[in-house]
């Protein structure tokens, strides 16, 4: 299943001090399979990850352990996703 994260920029200074730990952070699980996609909004308000995961349990233990939201840089609002195979029919 496919979990989206979305990740709302709340203290700018914070998140700037800590965006490189992030960066490494959703690399590494890019390497592993649980990260699909992931990337900043273009208003600069924050960002988006796609995690890859068995249950909503393991994406939400993944997106927690983000550095950004466990040093309160940022909220998070995670959603299961149903992503469409194409091509339909």
């Amino acid at each position: 299943m496919y979990y989206v994260a979305m990740l709302t920029i709340t203290d700018a200074d914070l998140n700037a001090k800590i965006r490189p730990a992030h960066l490494d952070y959703i690399n590494d699980l890019y390497k592993q399979g649980k990260v699909v996609m992931a990337g900043p909004f273009t208003d600069k308000k924050g960002g988006m990850v796609i995690y890859k995961a068995s249950s909503e349990e393991e994406a939400r233990e993944l997106a927690e352990a983000d550095p950004v939201i466990k040093e309160g840089a940022r909220t998070l609002e995670l959603r299961e996703w149903g992503a469409l195979e194409f091509p339909l029919g």
